[in-house]
């Protein structure tokens, strides 16, 4: 099951999306440095549908896009959420920010628009930094991939 701690909407996360963040807490990840660690703990409501449907409508047509971040202990969910979005409200781009070091097998990719991998490494840095281990890639419809990370910090495509 699926827990949602807080949300936002943020312009930083989703190259030139107006995106709706849920933070989902219960991460198995552990990275050294996390700057969310009460994501760590399983709190919050369930995100389901319904809770889905309700910030969604808090919003409208304000965001283009709906981001989980995390959700890695519990990959299936998030790819039915994802999938539910795309039914339901196929304006919406839908991303994810996992903190796997590689795609989560079994999962459809093209359930989603944009998913970052990585887990966070101190040394490494986040998005921002050219030596970062993480990676945000474009989901194209026919499943391949297009490394958008240069969006963020400043490498040449």
């Amino acid at each position: 099951m699926l827990k949602y701690a807080d949300y936002d909407i943020v312009f930083g996360e989703i190259p030139d999306e107006v995106t709706l963040a849920i933070n989902l807490s219960n991460c198995p990840n552990r990275c050294h440095g996390c700057h969310s660690p009460w994501l760590l703990e399983d709190i919050g409501s369930e995100l389901n549908e319904e809770a889905l449907e309700s910030l969604i409508n808090k919003y409208g047509d304000d965001i283009t896009c709906v981001c989980f971040m995390g959700g890695d202990n519990d990959p299936k969910s998030v790819e039915l959420l994802a999938k539910y979005l795309h039914e339901t409200h196929p304006q919406l781009k839908v991303g994810w920010y996992s903190g796997k070091e590689a795609f989560s097998e079994g999962i459809d990719l093209v359930q989603f628009q944009f998913i970052k991998i990585g887990g966070y490494k101190e040394s490494l840095g986040s998005l921002k930094s050219k030596t970062t281990n993480q990676r945000l890639y474009r989901i194209n419809s026919d499943g391949s991939k297009e490394d958008l990370t240069y969006r963020f910090n400043g490498e040449r495509q």
